[in-house]
């Protein structure tokens, strides 16, 4: 244990104070010059988040080190005041917990995509146009029929949203030290699925078996006729936020990987629905079961991914406009923020640091006229690892006792 995570859980102390994080998911971005060099958050038309901006603590966090560009898992662990250096969960896992998949002690789990291939077997489409969720559960079921175990492994399969889904292996003396098969391009066949330990070579001989048996079963089926496995992991070993924060945590998100990680760190979970509104409604229906809300937004990142500023622009309006929906049962401890950035100049995640404001009755004022990077830059919260937000969340809702005589 670091000296903060020691520190932090000598001085906690419960009190019925309540605290909100909203995470727009790459919420971060750098100007545009096709936009005027503004980014989305300077863009858009936010008036109710550049309210609470006047009467909040501003800053920009960084999810890992500098310069290193963060995953979501990494991302939200650092928010949710863990060590992402420390604690890792890989994406097989996180997708099995989100997809609420009864997982042991000793499981190995990967998340899948149904891909197209040619008659030789090379990748022609990575997603299999992303086809619909109704015939990836179609898909799973003919290969959950087929293939039920192999030499002695049980084979778990699972569907998600779309082209995704998650195979799980059960048995004994596995081990999730393994390569992807994704090739992460088309025009190529998928990459066999090597050992990086020498105890992990049987369940790399496992993954192989099931991806030809799989090839076998599902062949004829275009366009999903292939598959390709990343994110081996097995379930990780974290300290609950109950146990460390004394917090009675919960995760209001829709998409599974956001519902797996909360899970990991002790959180009950509630859908969130499919926009804004939904989400904010759920936190006005809950609020006074828990101390500790966690709403997770997830189009940001998807926008900035796709590289549609429009469209992030839009989203964070649609957040902004919906806010009030949230305000009606004002928390005691509002956070808005991102888990990484995500520029749509870029398409992907990048190391920039993430905005940040923290609002509460005793946080100080920066009198920022806006919620953007600029004014997060010149906030009074300064630039800080994402890791010490939890600090901040929890010294603005009187849970910490003070240090020292």
């Amino acid at each position: 244990m670091d000296i903060n995570e020691e520190l932090i859980e000598k001085l906690v102390q419960s009190n019925n104070a309540n605290i909100v994080l909203l995470v727009m998911d790459g919420l971060g971005d750098i100007p545009n010059k096709e936009f005027g060099r503004k980014t989305p958050l300077e863009y858009a038309i936010t008036p109710n988040m550049d309210k609470l901006a006047k009467e909040s603590a501003l800053g920009r966090h960084i999810p890992v080190l500098p310069g290193v560009t963060p995953g979501s898992g990494p991302g939200h662990l650092g928010l949710f005041g863990y060590d992402p250096m420390k604690y890792e969960i890989g994406r097989g896992m996180l997708e099995a917990a989100g997809m609420d998949m009864d997982i042991k002690d000793g499981d190995v789990a990967a998340r899948c995509n149904f891909a197209s291939a040619d008659e030789n077997g090379v990748i022609t489409d990575r997603r299999a146009g992303r086809i619909s969720t109704e015939k990836c559960q179609e898909i799973c079921e003919i290969l959950s029929n087929n293939i039920k175990s192999i030499d002695g492994v049980e084979i778990i399969i699972k569907p998600g949203m779309q082209h995704r889904f998650v195979v799980m292996f059960r048995g004994e003396d596995l081990c999730d030290k393994l390569t992807d098969s994704d090739p992460l391009m088309e025009g190529k066949e998928p990459l066999a699925v090597e050992p990086l330990t020498e105890k992990a070579k049987f369940t790399a001989e496992i993954a192989n078996k099931f991806y030809r048996q799989a090839r076998e079963v599902i062949g004829d089926l275009k366009p999903a006729n292939s598959l390709l496995m990343r994110g081996f992991s097995a379930k990780p070993r974290i300290p609950r936020m109950q146990d460390r924060f004394k917090l009675n945590p919960v995760c209001i998100a829709h998409y599974p990987m956001y519902r797996g990680l909360s899970k990991f760190v002790g959180m009950s979970v509630l859908d969130a629905g499919n926009t804004p509104e939904d989400a904010f409604k759920v936190y006005t229906e809950n609020c006074s079961r828990y101390d500790f809300l966690f709403i997770h937004i997830k189009y940001t990142d998807s926008f900035g991914e796709d590289g549609n500023f429009k469209e992030k622009v839009k989203t964070i309006e649609a957040v902004d406009k919906a806010l009030p929906i949230l305000l009606q049962k004002k928390p005691n401890v509002l956070c808005i923020t991102g888990d990484h950035s995500t520029p749509t100049p870029i398409k992907g995640h990048s190391w920039h640091p993430v905005p940040v404001m923290i609002h509460s009755e005793y946080c100080g004022f920066d009198d920022a006229d806006r919620f953007t990077e600029n004014n997060c830059n010149k906030g009074s919260l300064g630039m800080f690892q994402s890791k010490y937000l939890i600090n901040y969340l929890l010294a603005n809702a009187m849970k910490l006792s003070k240090f020292g005589a």
